[in-house]
């Protein structure tokens, strides 16, 4: 075909690509298909804008990144080897081992490089390798933002708009020829600069001092502040133009007198390797997962209590949203954990759709009716279903109790817990454990390094000028976050992957739970009650044995026997939920490995027989008892005053308070009281009956555009070569234009009996045309079609622009030219 032109601009070389390369640079930048761009120059201009440019940079690796800042502060444009000298450095300092790191990074560039060009970030062959603009000026040094690399500008900047007599002195200073020029002076200035035998001659006639100062330079920020009168050594270096003036009060470091200083290195330290995760411990892989699978089965408990704990209807919702500094203590009260960690739970139910708000006038929080269904499950699939919601959800519990910009506090399933980045770094985490052997857990600190390598703008730093609101150490803040998530939720265990957790990230939740049921205790029918009115659950209890016993007694510990314990009040709430004296003996006889002590038969009869010898109705509220004496004791009793009770009649007192605070007042007094209804039938209280409307989990909030499929990379590619087609296609000539004068990318213009005449020999002859057409809404575009039919006044067209047929108004085409002989293909 002849030899290739090398591309001119960025869209002329995303022109000369594949479609394969097109659709990698997609999906690299997945926002640049919002919407899809109609042609390669309009896809080179949005590549370029500085939102798109930032995203892209945040997403690049530590070496890809420092790559891009060479290439930033290195000639427009540079050969490889420049880069790669910028890299490695000149070579002149090298010992064994910058000869390791040197190799390295020579093996390492052409990957990085590749990945900048897929990205659209580099364009160009490798003798001319361009940096797109808006991230060269994004790290290229300013005095607003200095360079990531610590270099500042170069000498040409530095002294642009210096007089030339300030230029001659510089000269003059350092020995080289006086130049009347500018231009001359600022390259022989140049020159020395980057002549390491001359600059080396100059520095060892530099005062110790000076030499001190170059130190304090070298590395950035390159900037300092100087007084009116410097001190000997400033003022030899700012004779020799090693210091140039910024402001009155500031001095710069040049870049080329840096780069000496450096042996040619644009950083420090160049990270061409990822740095590898150590090993903090070594385990055996079954305890790992026999660890994992007791705090997976902790985990199952301690939402089924949190949902029983709100089963009733839950904490009302602040104004602002979300759960009170209040109500999340007395949560973590109940689950008898710390307020992160009860936070964390909450959270956890909240996004996998077992809570949510009941939508009432007094909104309050509520088990949704897919929380039954998950009661329902087994073990492992409740399991599966926890963890699967945590892996994808960007609500972030760690955020909760600190504060947001404004400085506003940021309570449980409040708004503005929502992070973005939060599952891309819970599944990199996991991933990187799953790399090393079974059984081993990971440092932490190398963990946390490898991520910062991984996206350095994310977890270590900030592109200049970019906006950041969020703190650098986010990225570093969800990653320590997950470590401790993921081993109270039995992903972990003893601080290594579990081989469950291993089978959910690889072959999905079916074989996670098939992994995970062997380890999960089998749920136990029966019980051990004991003299001391308490009861051991060696184990997991069945559901309905454990609900039932839950009403009867009180949880008093846990741990691996759950111990409960028999109370007054908690046989009074199994009567209230209407069971009888002989139904609670029974369950017990029924379901304990030992005889029902004696203590405890006599407790029930106890309270059974006081139980509703008190009744309470609304008046407001009234107390109905057939013994006078009760009555009596309770109007004689001070913690009584508050009621505001009056008597009626001999067997009925009123009061002012509302049966529900009349019940709880008399009970704290000791008294068993029922409510009845207004039928004068006593009312069952039934644990746990209000649900929320059906409910969906919140949908976690995307960070950006979602990465498009396979079949919409497709269909974009060819939309773009389409209209590509059409913005590029060569016509030929016709009269008018020969005649007149028409602004390149104009509309097509022809009389209507040339319209209709050339695409009716366009569909007889099945060749493409192009042209000019104006929509219904008036906008005007250019495209290419192959007529198939012309009739009715509408031409029918295969649309190359579009990759579809269809059907155009002959009156809304405004002209038509044929394609070139040459522009067809």
């Amino acid at each position: 075909m002849g030899t290739t032109t090398p591309p001119r601009t960025l869209a002329e070389a995303l022109r000369a690509r594949g479609d394969e390369s097109l659709a990698g640079l997609l999906r690299a930048r997945p926002d640049l298909l919002n919407p899809v761009p109609n042609d390669i120059t309009q896809l080179a201009t949005r590549a370029g804008t500085r939102a798109s440019v930032v995203r892209a940079l945040e997403h690049l690796d530590r070496f890809a990144l420092q790559t891009a800042e060479a290439l930033a502060v290195a000639p427009d444009p540079a050969p490889y080897d420049t880069l790669r000298s910028l890299l490695t450095g000149d070579g002149l300092d090298d010992g064994e081992q910058r000869d390791d790191a040197g190799a390295a990074i020579t093996a390492a560039l052409p990957g990085a490089l590749a990945t900048l060009r897929e990205q659209a970030l580099v364009w160009g062959e490798d003798d001319r390798l361009r940096l797109v603009r808006t991230a060269r000026e994004l790290l290229a040094p300013s005095p607003q933002h200095p360079s990531p690399t610590g270099l500042g500008p170069t000498v040409a900047e530095a002294t642009a708009g210096m007089s030339p007599g300030r230029l001659q002195e510089i000269l003059t200073a350092t020995g080289l020829p006086a130049t009347h020029d500018p231009v001359s002076a600022v390259a022989a200035l140049s020159d020395l600069f980057t002549d390491r035998a001359r600059m080396a001659e100059l520095l060892d006639t530099a005062p110790a001092e000076a030499l001190s100062v170059l130190d304090r330079l070298v590395w950035g920020p390159p900037y300092g502040e100087v007084t009116p009168n410097p001190t000997p050594p400033v003022k030899w270096l700012r004779d020799r133009g090693l210091l140039l003036p910024v402001s009155t009060r500031t001095v710069v470091l040049p870049r080329e007198a840096a780069l000496h200083l450096r042996a040619g290195r644009a950083h420090r330290v160049p990270e061409p390797v990822p740095p590898a995760v150590a090993a903090a411990a070594e385990r055996d892989p079954q305890a790992v997962d026999r660890a994992a699978a007791g705090q997976a089965f902790t985990a199952l408990s301690t939402v089924e209590e949190l949902l029983k704990l709100w089963n009733g209807g839950g904490p009302a919702i602040l104004r602002a949203g979300g759960l009170s500094v209040r109500e999340l203590k007395r949560a973590a009260n109940a689950l008898d954990v710390s307020e992160p960690i009860a936070a964390f739970w909450i959270e956890l139910a909240y996004g996998a759709g077992l809570l949510a708000t009941d939508g009432e006038t007094d909104e309050r929080y509520a088990p949704t009716p897919a929380s039954d269904e998950w009661l329902d499950l087994s073990a492992e699939d409740r399991w599966t279903h926890l963890a699967t919601a945590w892996l994808a959800a960007t609500r972030t519990p760690g955020l909760v109790g600190g504060q947001d910009a404004k400085g506003r506090a940021l309570s449980a399933l409040g708004p503005e817990l929502d992070r973005s980045a939060a599952p891309d770094v819970r599944r990199r985490v996991l991933a990187l454990f799953a790399e090393l052997p079974p059984g081993t857990a990971p440092d932490a600190e190398t963990l946390l390094r490898r991520l910062r390598w991984e996206r350095p703008l994310r977890g270590g730093g900030t592109p200049p000028a970019t906006g950041s609101t969020e703190g650098t150490d986010l990225r570093s803040r969800l990653a320590l976050w997950t470590l401790n998530e993921a081993e109270l939720l039995g992903i972990t265990g003893r601080g290594a992957l579990s081989s469950q957790a291993r089978a959910l990230l690889d072959e999905g939740p079916d074989a996670a739970a098939a992994r995970l049921a062997p380890l999960i205790p089998e749920p136990l029918d029966h019980v051990l009650l004991q003299a001391d009115l308490t009861a051991v659950a060696p184990g997991p209890l069945e559901r309905p044995l454990a609900e039932t016993l839950s009403v009867l007694a009180d949880v008093e510990s846990k741990g691996g026997a759950t111990v409960y314990r028999f109370t007054p009040g908690s046989v009074r709430r199994a009567l209230d939920a209407g069971q009888a004296a002989a139904d609670l003996h029974a369950f017990l006889a029924a379901h304990s490995r030992t005889p029902v002590p004696q203590p405890l038969s006599y407790l029930i009869d106890d309270v059974a027989r006081r139980h509703g010898h008190l009744r309470i109705g609304s008046a407001s509220a009234y107390v109905r008892c057939d013994d006078e004496a009760v009555l009596n004791e309770i109007l004689a009793d001070r913690r009584s005053t508050g009621l505001r009770l009056r008597r009626l009649a001999p067997t009925v007192l009123a009061s002012q308070s509302d049966p529900g605070s009349l019940l709880e007042a008399l009970r704290d007094m000791g008294c068993a009281p029922a409510a009845e209804s207004a039928e004068g039938d006593v009312l069952i209280t039934r644990a746990g009956a209000r649900r929320t409307p059906p409910r969906t989990p919140p949908a976690p909030v995307p960070e950006g555009p979602p990465v498009p499929d396979a079949t919409l990379l497709g269909a974009a590619v060819r939309a773009i070569r389409a209209g590509d087609t059409a913005a590029t296609v060569v016509r030929k000539e016709t009269s008018e234009d020969a005649s007149s004068t028409t602004p390149a990318g104009s509309l097509p213009r022809t009389t209507p009996a040339e319209t209709l005449a050339t695409v009716q020999a366009a569909a007889m002859t099945g060749s493409a045309v192009w042209i000019g057409y104006v929509n219904a809404d008036g906008a005007a575009s250019q495209r290419v079609i192959a007529p198939v039919r012309v009739e009715g006044g509408f031409v029918t067209a295969y649309d190359h622009t579009a990759d579809e047929v269809r059907t155009y108004p002959l009156h809304r085409i405004t002209g038509v030219a044929e394609l070139a002989e040459d522009g067809k293909g």
